[in-house]
């Protein structure tokens, strides 16, 4: 910038050969005495060195010499003021380039440098050039720094030292040297100045180091261009971008200082390779633990795979958040769902594998395995192409044989199933925006302590979160809401799924879940699934009701508390499990806690049942199950009962049930009450020494009455006489053909009312 030229102003004085009326002799305000018509200043006409000019005889120890017109002082200006004088004779004496610094009332500001540095005049006719730089700021260079209160300067020169002597003076200039301290001045630095090309071609690694380096606090910009930057980049100065980088896939570019999602969508123009960029640097040994998306949105046109995004990452343990934006899927074909079908081998020994798989080279690692014998949830997390065999999630159920299984490969907006091991990833409030285009995030094969929190799942076209192996141990899911893609859909025609995993520990607390097949399917167990709503309902009346939540281990050691389950159903079954008939070796049934839920349903059928056991195998039972201080309640129409076996595959074993508490629940709408113990009456209106009840059908799953825990009279015991008896029964359980009734057995006959409590299982 030249003020000069941008607005035209002219800064230096007029020549002296003008007139001496402009040129004070004192301090250059208005008013002050002229050096027209002083007895000692005269005009040479024609100096051998300066042409026309000034010739003083000094008769003061300090002699003035000032332009009385204002000279403007702008913020961001600097000036440089500057005169030629010589002594010609007489006494030797000093010069200085001077000025008085000026107000917006035109009076003269106090306090501050107005004199430049002074040079002596050692030789006659000696030509010596002063100069001095007054600006506003106080930087390197600047002799006199005013600040902002001065808006015009009076300049000139000082004559000091000795009388007498005879000096002549050029005319003095005054010029915008703004240019000189545009470096200073500006808060960054250009890495063009340090040899980028922004050619697209060449290798401008080494400018932008150099850029960095020199930076010294500042920030680094990078102008139009295209800049291509091989081998792996750490900037620890603030970066902004007007032009564009090019790396090759394997470059890691970390800006430690920017290390925001927006500085990568500006570095590399694109928002789909902005994101990619920014993760390979998280993912790295960067000295941010967080990327930060700035509450933007980030339209990804293919999904976000880290095995290409870091290939050389195999694992990684250290804490890393991504926050504060959202993602989202923008329609395009890299979306489509790969689907492809092939003959292989299982063999339940060897569990987790299918051999002798056909084509196996065209099964992507991720895709979720359908057909004959295959549970829900069950996916490849590995293949061996020379071997023919695909490692999976799960075992399958189906015993072994040689069957035709599909693939399906869903399309995820982040995936990380090609990075073998990843812990500690957070995500939070980040709202995964898939728009019935994509699903939400798959996880890494294995790893642990991955956590979403606040965070939205939007529609996602198939799931939400996919766990294909052991990625999801010590997974947490807190406070985040989930949004099906089949809303519309009637509760039989849903098949997107929000969760699964297949590890332990698992944190599911705070959520929400709308209208899933499945709000999660869950293998392992010491899960804790609290204070969740996920509800399943539509608008049909008499409509089918599905499971909600799916617990596909037998010993689950599981506990399911404070949750809303709303129109949807428990399912609890073993159909992971390479061998589903009961061994003997191995834990059944047991280990689940439900407690303080409230479960409802609405316009649905009446065989619903809102806790289902389905057995994949001959010989299980139950040993170990809580159900304690929950709210059932149907509207709108009544349901039979809360609980069911489905025996579409296999029944349990009832003779072997341990450990079973159905008690303080309450029941609104539910035909029949159940417990365990179940309080009953028997009333016998006519003698006998044999009291049956009626069969008990409510206790848990219809189970058989395995043990009375008391037997109490409700009314004196009377024979036929009359005659009233103290008597106590014995007891025979597991009476009648579907073994669900009790007798007691007295030892005469009596008439009255008992009331009992009857387990359908027995402690040990």
């Amino acid at each position: 910038m030249n003020i000069a030229i941008t607005n035209g102003l002219l800064l230096s004085p007029p020549a002296f050969r003008a007139g001496l009326g402009v040129w004070s002799r004192t301090d250059g305000s208005s008013g002050s005495p002229t050096w027209d018509q002083a007895a000692n200043a005269s005009l040479v006409p024609a100096d051998q060195d300066f042409g026309a000019c000034l010739e003083i005889v000094k008769q003061q120890t300090t002699t003035s010499i000032r332009f009385m017109g204002e000279t403007p002082m702008i913020p961001g200006v600097y000036l440089r003021v500057s005169a030629r004088v010589k002594i010609v004779a007489g006494a030797l004496a000093s010069v200085r380039i001077a000025g008085r610094a000026g107000d917006g009332s035109r009076n003269t500001v106090p306090g501050l440098v107005t004199t430049g540095t002074t040079v002596a005049l050692r030789n006659y006719g000696e030509v010596v050039e002063v100069s001095a730089i007054v600006g506003i700021g106080n930087r390197a260079g600047v002799d006199m720094p005013w600040g902002t209160v001065p808006i015009f300067g009076n300049f000139g020169l000082d004559l000091v030292g000795a009388n007498g002597g005879a000096f002549r003076i050029e005319s003095i200039r005054i010029d915008d040297v703004t240019a000189a301290f545009v470096p200073s001045l500006l808060d960054w630095v250009d890495v063009r100045d340090f040899g980028a090309r922004g050619d697209g071609v060449t290798n401008d690694r080494a400018a932008f180091l150099a850029a960095d380096q020199a930076a010294a606090g500042r920030s680094i910009v990078v102008p139009a261009g295209t800049f291509f930057v091989s081998g792996d980049l750490s900037i620890n100065s603030r970066i902004r971008f007007q032009g564009r980088l090019v790396t090759p896939a394997a470059t890691r570019v970390s800006f430690l200082r920017s290390f925001d999602f927006p500085t990568y969508a500006d570095a590399f123009g694109d928002e789909t390779l902005g994101l990619k960029k920014a993760l390979q640097a998280l993912l790295g040994y960067t000295d941010h633990i967080s990327l930060d998306l700035c509450g933007r949105r980030v339209d990804l046109d293919e999904p976000i795979l880290l095995a290409q995004v870091a290939p050389t990452l195999e694992g990684f343990s250290n804490r890393r958040v991504i926050q504060n934006g959202a993602i989202q899927a923008k329609p395009g074909p890299a979306w489509t769902t790969g689907r492809t079908s092939s003959s292989a081998t299982y063999n339940p020994a060897q569990a987790m594998m299918l051999s002798n798989v056909a084509n196996v080279a065209a099964i992507e690692i991720g895709s979720r395995v359908v057909g004959s014998g295959v549970g829900r949830e069950v996916y490849v997390n590995g293949k061996n192409v020379a071997n023919g065999t695909l490692s999976l999630s799960q075992p399958l159920y189906g015993g072994a044989g040689t069957r035709v299984y599909s693939f399906e490969r869903y399309r995820y907006l982040l995936d990380f199933a090609g990075v073998s091991e990843l812990s500690r990833l957070n995500f939070h409030k980040v709202d995964f925006g898939c728009d019935r285009v994509a699903s939400g995030v798959m996880l890494p094969p294995k790893g642990e302590m991955i956590q979403f929190s606040d965070c939205y799942f939007t529609r996602p076209l198939d799931r939400g979160i996919t766990s294909i192996g052991r990625g999801c141990q010590d997974l947490l899911v807190d406070n985040c809401q989930f949004l099906s893609n089949d809303m519309d859909l009637p509760a039989q025609q849903r098949t997107t799924v929000a969760i699964n995993v297949n590890a332990n520990d698992i944190k599911v607390r705070s959520n929400r879940f709308v209208r899933f097949a499945h709000f999660m399917v869950a293998n392992g167990g010491g899960h804790i699934i609290s204070g969740n709503h996920w509800f399943q309902g539509d608008g049909s009346g008499e409509g089918l009701r599905y499971a909600g939540l799916v617990l596909t281990q037998p010993n689950v050691q599981t506990t399911v508390s404070g949750n809303y389950v709303d129109n949807a159903s428990i399912e609890w079954t073993n159909e992971h499990s390479a061998v589903p008939n009961f061994t003997g070796s191995e834990f059944s049934f047991g280990g689940l806690t439900l407690t303080g839920n409230t479960f409802l349903c609405s316009n649905t059928v009446p065989w619903f049942t809102w806790i289902t056991i389905k057995p994949y195998g001959t010989g299980h039972f139950v040993h170990g199950l809580n159900v304690v201080g929950n709210v059932f309640k149907a509207l709108f129409a009544n349901v039979e009962r809360i609980d069911r076996v489905d025996t579409s595959i296999a029944d349990l074993n009832y003779n072997n049930m341990r450990n079973i508490q159905f008690e303080a629940n309450t029941f609104n709408g539910i035909n029949t009450y159940v417990s365990n113990p179940l309080m009953v009456q028997i009333t016998q209106n006519s003698v006998s020494s044999s009291w049956t009840s009626v069969a008990l059908t409510g206790l848990p799953f219809q189970a058989w009455a395995k043990s009375v825990q008391s037997v109490v009279t409700e009314t004196s015991l009377l024979t036929a006489g009359g005659d009233r008896v103290d008597a106590s029964p014995t007891v025979q359980v597991e009476f009648g053909t579907a073994r669900r009734q009790i007798r007691l057995n007295w030892a005469q006959a009596l008439r009255g009312r008992v009331c009992v409590y009857a387990r359908m299982d027995r402690p040990q």
